[in-house]
């Protein structure tokens, strides 16, 4: 069967060890009593039908139906793992996602994914703060710059965006998917760990 020149993969992050967390795992860590990969992995099953895992740990997640890829460049970096996903998609995009954003809704990547077409290279939302790259389509075409920026130890990965065209998708239209905009919300340390913990219960607003 041929594929749409729009068919998308979903990518999950999920680099390993956390120094912040005692060398954990973070995307086995429970929020509201479950695994923040299973909640993530959950999203992606809803939306795509090829699922990457990109983890230096791939034992961990033969539980999940999914293609398990290792980072190619030997540097631990969200853009290592986003070039790892490219590389083994065999689809024309890709879509990016952290392990350790227990409340990523479907509806907001299905909202991004309806944005990609044919010759955009980044498709990417915005909010005040900023674009949000864990959180963003790349086209395949991305590849060769995304290696060009590592064999240069260029790390930051809107680094290679102004080579490409990107497309932004607005906050006033992300906020009609996901109101809180609570798919941006990344788990790195245990106050905010703690902080997702007291939204769940109830016990405290949604706070950015």
């Amino acid at each position: 069967m041929v594929k749409s020149d729009t068919a998308c993969s979903g990518v999950i992050l999920a680099g390993g060890l956390s120094r912040r967390f005692s060398g954990i795992n973070k995307a086995f860590l429970e929020v509201g009593g479950r695994r923040m990969i299973d909640s993530v992995y959950d999203v992606f099953k809803s939306v795509f039908d090829d699922i990457i895992i990109v983890t230096n740990q791939p034992w961990l997640y033969l539980d999940l139906d999914a293609t398990l890829a290792a980072d190619i460049f030997p540097v631990r970096s969200s853009l290592t793992g986003i070039h790892a996903g490219l590389f083994y998609s065999g689809n024309p995009f890709i879509f990016a996602a952290a392990c350790d954003t227990p409340f990523l809704q479907a509806d907001l990547v299905r909202l991004i994914l309806s944005r990609i077409e044919p010759g955009a290279g980044v498709i990417a939302p915005e909010t005040a703060a900023g674009m949000e790259p864990l959180c963003t389509a790349y086209a395949k075409t991305c590849l060769p710059v995304v290696e060009r920026h590592l064999e240069q130890k260029i790390y930051k990965i809107q680094s290679f965006f102004k080579s490409l065209r990107v497309i932004r998708v607005p906050e006033e239209t992300l906020r009609v998917a996901d109101p809180e905009l609570k798919s941006f919300f990344n788990i790195n340390t245990a106050a905010e760990l703690e902080q997702a913990e007291a939204w769940i219960a109830g016990a405290a607003g949604f706070q950015k």
